[in-house]
């Protein structure tokens, strides 16, 4: 997916945040209960997010503090991963700023933290093995973008950069859930393949696939489109990075077998077949916590 060059991507409200050190968070103090909740109710594992300390159930960051990504034209999209990050920023809002108020809802921007290794956050402090993150209590995706190169690496995405925006999208999903009041309506803790986990982590799919439908249509300030028309290729790179991620294919490659009732995200096919509605038919066809379970 490519950026128009010319595209005005200065409306994207990106932040690094400098190398921390010394974060924790002892104690099972609001950062350890907020994590538990999210991790029972998107069904990932976050026990990375709140490290040891010493019983005070404080927090101590030492660090460079943040500094906002000030990119401004596409063609800086297209050559620095922050800036593209800064793109995709300003797609992301522009295009939600329009389209949740049409489904009901009242629309608020999310901050977006990029970090590297380790950071403080409104749910205990983060390292970078918990992976990408969207977190409730700050309204904050946090993305260590080295994240990247182990989708590839590890999990066996073919990459490309729709496939690196496909992930923000699917994280800003998560901050409309949230702006929506779906996640509060839906916080069973249940796992499987028809699971209200599963359920929630499929929207965020097809949130992702509808914002990805209409990003060439998407226009700036002065109404030039933020990105080139997609093409089949970079299709394949986003539906390569979602089928990655699938809880099928992660628990295949870790233990040797696949147990569906153990499911907390979706299989590879629920989730590249989620993300391929929302793309086809926009985000009103993305609940789906109405879709009887045979269908999901």
């Amino acid at each position: 997916m490519t950026f128009d060059p010319n595209a005005d991507i200065s409306r994207g409200k990106v932040s690094r945040r400098g190398r921390t050190t010394g974060i924790a968070a002892g104690g099972v103090g609001l950062g350890a209960v907020a994590v538990f909740l999210i991790a029972q109710l998107f069904g990932v594992d976050l026990s990375g997010l709140v490290g040891g300390g010493d019983g005070s159930g404080g927090a101590q960051q030492i660090g460079t503090g943040d500094q906002a990504v000030s990119c401004t034209t596409g063609a800086e999209a297209n050559a620095s991963i922050d800036c593209r990050m800064q793109g995709a920023a300003a797609s992301l809002d522009t295009y939600w700023s329009d389209e949740l108020p049409q489904l009901g809802g009242s629309y608020a921007s999310p901050q977006f933290i990029l970090f590297t290794d380790q950071t403080s956050t409104g749910c205990g402090g983060a390292t970078s093995a918990v992976g990408p993150f969207y977190c409730p209590p700050d309204r904050t995706l946090y993305i260590d973008t080295g994240f990247y190169d182990e989708l590839r690496s590890r999990f066996g995405s073919s990459g490309g950069p729709l496939a690196e925006m496909y992930v923000v999208a699917h994280e800003w999903g998560h901050h409309i859930q949230n702006l929506a009041g779906i996640m509060e309506q839906h916080q069973s803790r249940e796992t499987g393949p028809a699971s209200d986990s599963v359920r929630t982590e499929l929207q965020a799919d097809c949130f992702a696939g509808s914002w990805a439908g209409a990003a060439s249509t998407t226009t700036d300030g002065k109404g030039r489109p933020f990105l080139e028309p997609i093409t089949d290729a970079q299709i394949a790179d986003a539906l390569s990075a979602a089928a990655s991620v699938g809880d099928d294919r992660i628990q295949q490659a870790s233990t040797g077998r696949v147990n569906p009732e153990g499911w907390t995200h979706g299989s590879s096919d629920q989730r590249q077949r989620w993300f391929t509605t929302g793309y086809r038919q926009g985000a009103a066809a993305c609940d789906t916590f109405s879709v009887p379970a045979a269908r999901l």
